[in-house]
């Protein structure tokens, strides 16, 4: 699986990247994980715009490399243009999805939320604005204001027919709030947070929904985790980033997973090293960013070589 992202409607140079990915998974085999991005709104999202994606994935599908379409991902937050506006992100999603199934029956739809700790999420640009008919739908306690008792996905849930895969952003960035420290994850956290049993320090976690067990389980949906890695700040303090970083890579390739999460198919890992706000420095998300990982890490840790053993078949 090879993970690409490209906004939409797609511009001219991500055109050209995507098309690059094509050409390596045709060549090498495997299947492409789209993530779009409609970075001007969702009201960019038009009929035309989802009819021209839906024709460009039919001819990848028709060479060979089989599409998933994660769409408008993180919806959930506030931090992008499409965030925190369920009914316009619901009937956008939509439209999009039934163009692809039409188009382009060889691609699929990845429904994705962000993991649900920190909902309601009201510090962001795009945070839904008390009083509004988004903060209304998002206010699924009933309380008169979105809290943090309430539901972080249900009210983004586009429908089963319009939905083959569901998905979950899900990072370790450490057990409590304020984030900053180099801190080795929890036994069992990585499962906890897809069935909705785990809390941290912080307690910012408790209450959540069973993500794994409503849309995996309930719906009957494949479940991913399209970006997972954990977080390895240089001179942050705390643990090392071997110790860190190993430790969840052997939560994500947990061989009692399947028995754990029947339902989970596919994990991507974030390779990928990037300024985060939330903690106002470079975080090196990667897990093959140094020797140290590469040589005393990955070559030696049989985590990796028995994950492709245990997945479960969800390719229908």
């Amino acid at each position: 699986m090879v993970v690409s992202f490209a906004g939409f409607p797609l511009p001219a140079e991500d055109f050209r990247d995507v098309d690059a990915a094509v050409e390596q998974l045709r060549d090498g085999g495997g299947s492409l994980l789209l993530t779009l991005e409609p970075t001007g709104g969702l009201a960019t999202v038009t009929d035309a715009a989802a009819t021209e994606l839906a024709a460009r994935l039919d001819g990848y599908n028709r060479s060979g490399v089989p599409v998933v379409v994660r769409f408008a991902h993180e919806m959930n937050g506030s931090w992008y243009s499409w965030g925190q506006q369920p009914a316009a992100y619901v009937a956008a999603f939509r439209r999009v999805a039934a163009a692809v199934h039409t188009g382009a029956p060889g691609s699929l739809m990845m429904w994705a939320p962000n993991y649900g700790g920190g909902h309601p999420f009201t510090d962001g640009r795009f945070a839904a604005v008390p009083g509004t008919g988004d903060a209304v739908v998002l206010d699924t306690d009933g309380y008169g204001v979105v809290t943090r008792a309430g539901d972080p996905y249900a009210p983004y849930w586009p429908g089963d027919d319009a939905v083959d895969w569901v998905g979950m952003s899900l990072y370790h960035w450490g057990d409590a709030w304020p984030w900053g420290e180099n801190e080795v994850p929890e036994p069992g956290k990585f499962a906890a947070q897809l069935t909705g049993e785990y809390v941290g320090l912080g307690g910012d976690d408790r209450g959540l929904p069973d993500f794994h067990g409503v849309y995996g389980v309930q719906h009957g949906k494949p479940v991913a985790v399209p970006e997972t890695a954990a977080f390895s700040a240089p001179g942050a303090g705390g643990a090392g980033e071997l110790t860190v970083e190993q430790a969840w890579w052997q939560q994500v390739s947990d061989p009692r997973l399947p028995a754990l999460l029947p339902r989970l198919a596919m994990v991507n890992w974030f390779e990928w090293s990037e300024q985060e706000p939330e903690v106002a420095t470079e975080v090196d998300w990667r897990a093959v960013d140094s020797a140290e990982l590469r040589d005393g890490g990955l070559t030696d840790d049989p985590a990796w070589a028995r994950w492709a053993d245990h997945l479960p078949d969800c390719s229908g």
